[in-house]
């Protein structure tokens, strides 16, 4: 009698199943080598964190924008022509004070406002920051280089179905008097997600 137990299956490599559900597509009709192309285009062109730089600096030089971005963030963005996808219903933008610190994070895979912000950046999408930065925050962020004084109040906030984080920095004093485009130029995306200052 045969041992069944004992069975060894090959896995296909992920080159294998890609090609896999590309013919599959291919044979109902669909073209996803057209769609791959335009993802890559979404992802490498549009999706950049420069988009965000471009918020962070018009909210800086522009009270009445930044007052409009604070209370409705999708309906300020499109003022610049940004977009978000539809199931991104909510863009909360969140102020940095010199007095609070806050962190975005995805607790449950790694959804960022990436038609803003850029695409997570891969220690983003790592389970350990995930689940730490939630419950050592403090120390989490002194790891990545960014060391707070207990004065410093940090707020954690997790991503839901529907609503995406942006941080707002604080405008480096240095920097008072700038054109956007300067400002937008030291902008960066950790920033953005509240893990660095400027």
């Amino acid at each position: 009698m045969p041992d069944h137990g004992n069975v060894q299956q090959n896995t296909a490599s992920v080159e294998q199943r890609v090609d896999a559900i590309e013919a599959v597509m291919q044979d109902r009709g669909m073209e996803p080598k057209v769609f791959i192309d335009q993802f890559k285009h979404l992802a490498e062109e549009d999706w950049v964190p420069q988009n965000g730089a471009r918020v962070v600096a018009k909210a800086w030089t522009d009270p009445e924008f930044k007052k409009r971005l604070l209370a409705n963030g999708r309906a300020a963005v499109t003022e610049l022509g940004l977009s978000m996808p539809a199931h991104h219903r909510h863009l909360v933008v969140l102020e940095n004070k010199p007095e609070l610190q806050n962190v975005i994070v995805c607790t449950l895979c790694s959804c960022t406002a990436f038609s803003i912000i850029g695409l997570p950046p891969d220690w983003y999408k790592d389970l350990e920051y995930r689940a730490r930065v939630v419950r050592q925050s403090r120390t989490v962020l002194k790891e990545m280089g960014l060391d707070l004084p207990p004065s410093v109040d940090i707020r954690v906030w997790d991503t839901t179905a529907n609503t995406r984080y942006m941080v707002l920095p604080v405008q480096p004093s240095h920097t008072i008097g700038w054109s956007e485009e300067k400002l937008a130029e030291i902008v960066t995306k950790d920033s953005m997600i509240g893990v660095a200052h400027l």
